[in-house]
């Protein structure tokens, strides 16, 4: 485990080296430091059971689970941990499902066991999980019941080399109440009995009604380590303290102004940071109510925004597409969303506008990763611009780079951006080498390297180019590909694009794009039709020499779109031959 660097502390009262220009255009009534509480993140939930015990943190299908309920639950479950599992302060726990009440409050429980959270994706299989577990060290994990045959191998281990406790999740067991809305059938499915050392039920594990030892973490100690995407080598886990993570809780909350009686709908993956903070732990600070899915679904969503009257809507480009587009839109009330915030992809032109155009909104987008437990930079709601990352918020230090010399481009130049702050992780869990790797010391500061290529404009607001190493060689001119599917996104018959490099024997490098076809276009639109239309709207050495109609894009349990598979199954590595196209 790498040496724990500058805590936030360090950053309180510094004075931010970058440029001003962009406090023109900072919030009303904001200051640009924010104070969050020097403590442990299990306290918010001893707060908000003491200010609103009875108020609802969780619906669930219509299934309430109030404040005090939440505070309950989470300290029996981390009793179960400290007694029968046998979970120490600073250990690793894995926690793998999908959104749910279980998630939330088994993730606070083991933070009330002073342990440490592991999310993740629900979508790994074992081989993967077998990489966490070996990383981590982790001896106990809460699964979803569904996926508990990918954990089963790693219970069937010698001692100390696998799992030693499963607590077996059935998202039923919060289904208390009738609801009109559509109950996917892996939620709905009735609790099965598992039998077999080291496995215990959800509910056994509450009857149980075990009392926790004392909460002995503190801001400093570790607190959750999501894991990488591994683009690159195995996922590395990254390091945030309750510290950090406490301020990128709180920071949403204050730059949109949300207050304790805000409804949000909370459908980003929680084992995912933009997730965790806008849709768990920024909320239950504040103590604001969450509708929680599963997994995304239009009409669900739609209809508990109706409903409930959410205002604040966290989402991905994606989702807000699909949303769009969906046939049905004009039967539900969605009068009360207020605000729609996302990142991870830019939000097309073509489409920001018409969610403008039905609903009134502007899509205000952010930047963040799991090495930054969400956002370093966000829009302001007043002055938001269109496919941009935003201005960096509160004691952010962030610049752009070239990323050979880490030395300043001028203002409107590609670079890397580097970020400063009280929401950077500590380092890399057990990888000195990667930690040493990701950081730089410039000016005294320990800044992270994101590997994301940006530009700033005159305003200081940030826009994504690409991904340090996803630039496609055209015959010698350079195309970043954000910047193509962005014209392709204005095209009526396409719904979703990812723009990737294909071999040229005669320019090296060609761009090919994957394209969805919205629903009825299927026989009417031909590879030359859009083609002829990108030689309209774009310069001729950016445009796609090839399509391939595909029926989804390839995307992450986050939903973003995976643009690394397509390029790999296009270049593939040396020696491996290219997949065959599923669809042309």
């Amino acid at each position: 485990m790498a040496s724990p660097p500058l805590t936030a502390q360090h950053f309180i009262n510094e004075s931010i080296s970058m440029s001003d220009r962009h406090f023109d255009f900072w919030p009303e009534a904001l200051p640009h430091h924010l104070s969050v509480p020097a403590t442990n993140l299990y306290y918010n939930v001893e707060v908000a059971a003491a200010r609103f015990p009875d108020k609802p943190f969780i619906l669930f299908y219509d299934t309430p689970v109030s404040f005090a309920r939440f505070k309950d639950e989470t300290q029996r479950i981390a009793g179960y941990l400290e007694q029968v599992c046998g979970i120490k302060k600073g250990d690793r726990v894995l926690l793998f499902m999908q959104n749910s009440p279980q998630f939330m409050l088994a993730y606070y429980a083991i933070l009330r066991a002073n342990a440490v959270v592991v999310p993740v994706n629900p979508m790994n299989l074992t081989n993967e999980l077998r990489h966490l577990l070996t990383d981590t060290g982790a001896t106990t994990a809460f699964v979803a019941q569904d996926l508990l045959a990918q954990v089963q191998p790693l219970l069937d281990q010698a001692p100390g080399q696998g799992l030693d406790h499963v607590i077996a999740v059935a998202y039923c067991d919060y289904l208390g109440q009738e609801t009109t809305t559509t109950v996917p059938a892996f939620v709905a499915a009735p609790r099965q009995q598992f039998t077999g050392p080291g496995i215990a039920l959800w509910h056994e594990v509450l009857d149980r009604q075990l009392i926790p030892g004392p909460l002995t973490a503190g801001p400093d100690d570790l607190c959750v380590m999501p894991y990488t995407s591994g683009t690159t080598g195995q996922p590395k886990g990254c390091m945030h303290s309750h510290r950090t993570v406490m301020y990128n809780a709180i920071a949403a909350g204050e730059w949109f102004g949300s207050p304790q009686d805000t409804v949000l709908l909370s459908v980003l993956p929680l084992f995912h940071v933009t997730g965790m903070q806008s849709g768990m732990n920024g909320p239950l600070f504040t103590g604001c109510t969450v509708v929680v899915l599963p997994r995304w679904d239009s009409d669900a969503a739609a209809l508990a925004v109706e409903r409930y009257r959410i205002s604040t809507l966290a989402l991905i480009s994606t989702m807000v597409v699909d949303l769009l587009f969906n046939p049905r839109i004009a039967q539900y009330d969605l009068t009360s969303v207020k605000t729609i915030r996302g990142g991870g992809a830019a939000m097309p032109a073509a489409v920001a506008q018409k969610l403008q155009d039905l609903l009134g909104v502007a899509y205000v987008e952010g930047y963040g990763m799991s090495e930054t437990i969400a956002p370093t930079h966000l829009n302001p709601q007043a002055r938001p611009k269109q496919q941009c990352l935003g201005i960096p918020i509160f004691d952010v230090d962030a610049r752009v780079v070239d990323p050979q010399t880490l030395r300043a481009v001028e203002q409107g130049e590609t670079g890397e951006i580097l970020v400063h702050g009280p929401q950077v992780m500590l380092g890399y869990w057990n990888n000195p080498a990667a930690t040493k790797e990701v950081f730089a010391e410039i000016d005294g500061k320990r800044f992270l390297r994101t590997g994301d290529l940006a530009r700033v404009d005159a305003d200081g607001y940030f826009f994504m180019v690409d991904r340090l190493k996803r630039m496609i060689n055209v015959a010698g001119f350079k195309v970043w590909p954000t910047e193509v599917e962005g014209y392709m996104y204005q095209h009526p018959a396409i719904q979703e694009v990812c723009i990737f490099a294909s071999f040229d024997e005669r320019r090296g490098e060609s761009v090919k794009a994957a394209i969805v076809l919205r629903a009825g276009m299927q026989e009417s639109i031909s590879a030359q039709d859009i083609i002829d239309w990108a030689h309209q709207n774009m310069a001729a050495y950016k445009i796609p020499r090839t399509i391939e109609f595909l029926d989804q894009l390839p995307k992450s349990g986050t939903g973003k779109i995976q643009w690394r598979s397509l390029q790999e199954r296009e270049l593939p590595a040396p020696g491996k031959e290219a997949k065959a196209p599923s669809k042309g």
